[in-house]
């Protein structure tokens, strides 16, 4: 009897499967409800006006670190005077007396006081600036604000502190008969100029040093370096005229602009320190600095504004 032969199994073929919804666009969408990146620069008006609404959050904040800064020394805000004086009381024995750099220097005090006095101001507000971001890194990840604000506020800091100590300065010209006079007039757009150059130096080493904190432990003999090539202890006048330096040499010193802002000072303050002594088109190399440094040192920290915090 023959066996029945089997049907072949029908293999049903997968169903087709469903259209996929259509994707949303999630950057029109944020968009149509008034949401932004977090985090996102935004563009360079946006940002100067951000930055303009925070005008008094960045006085605020510099004034209450310039208070803080001294308020468990016993002596509380002297210090922002003794700091200097004492800095220069060492140069002047070291270098004054003992290497004997005020030969053919005359009111070397005078000279000397003026030199440390703005220094400090350019090396503090440099060295407040690689700590803006890094050294407030809490903040910056708490709270949405232009990071700008930051490296403002510590640059204003050391202006504040400075014209503190611009009184101690005149007291000390007068001891050594340096009495104020119209040529004083000078040191505010000498110093208006330096505060722009400082601030964006600041805001330079500020954006290098959140990307790289070792920069923080490199700036103490940066700074020293470039004190001693600022004519700051002696004449770089007087060096070029007993020694024979290089005209490369001589250009750089000269245009250095630590150097440039401090003879401004020197020429506005003391009345032996004559034009003779000023680096040639001294106000145009100052202006150029603080236009150079100032607004480029703001662009290139505003380029980074997303990354500060991050990581």
């Amino acid at each position: 009897m023959s066996q029945p032969t089997a049907s072949p199994t029908r293999v049903r073929a997968p169903a087709p499967p469903a259209p996929a919804p259509q994707a949303l666009d999630l950057r029109a969408l944020a968009g149509r409800h008034g949401l932004t990146e977090s985090g996102a620069r935004p563009p360079l008006p946006t940002y100067l006006r951000e930055l303009h609404s925070r005008r008094h959050f960045v006085t605020a904040f510099a004034t209450a670190r310039l208070t803080s800064q001294y308020s468990k020394a016993k002596l509380g805000q002297l210090w922002q005077i003794m700091t200097p004086l004492l800095n220069a009381t060492v140069y002047y024995f070291i270098f004054g007396v003992l290497l004997n750099t005020k030969h053919g220097v005359p009111d070397y005090v005078p000279f000397l006081v003026t030199g440390v006095f703005i220094w400090t101001f350019t090396a503090g507000t440099v060295t407040a600036g690689t700590r803006a971001i890094s050294g407030n890194i809490g903040l910056v990840r708490a709270l949405h604000f232009p990071r700008a604000s930051l490296p403002l506020a510590f640059a204003l800091q050391q202006l504040q502190q400075l014209l503190f100590s611009l009184g101690a300065l005149t007291v000390i010209l007068a001891v050594f008969g340096q009495y104020p006079n119209p040529a004083w007039l000078l040191a505010v757009p000498a110093l208006a100029l330096q505060t722009v150059f400082g601030t964006g130096l600041a805001m330079i080493f500020a954006r290098l040093t959140a990307a790289t904190p070792d920069i923080a432990q490199l700036m103490p003999f940066l700074l020293r370096t470039w004190m001693y090539a600022s004519g700051v202890m002696w004449s770089l006048d007087t060096v070029f005229k007993n020694q024979n330096v290089p005209e490369l040499v001589r250009l750089a010193l000269e245009c250095n602009p630590a150097a440039v802002y401090i003879d401004l000072m020197r020429f506005a303050l003391i009345d032996s320190f004559t034009a003779g002594q000023l680096p040639p088109h001294v106000w145009l190399v100052a202006t150029g600095w603080a236009v150079l440094v100032g607004a480029g040192g703001f662009l290139f920290f505003w380029q980074a504004e997303e990354k500060y915090g991050r990581g």
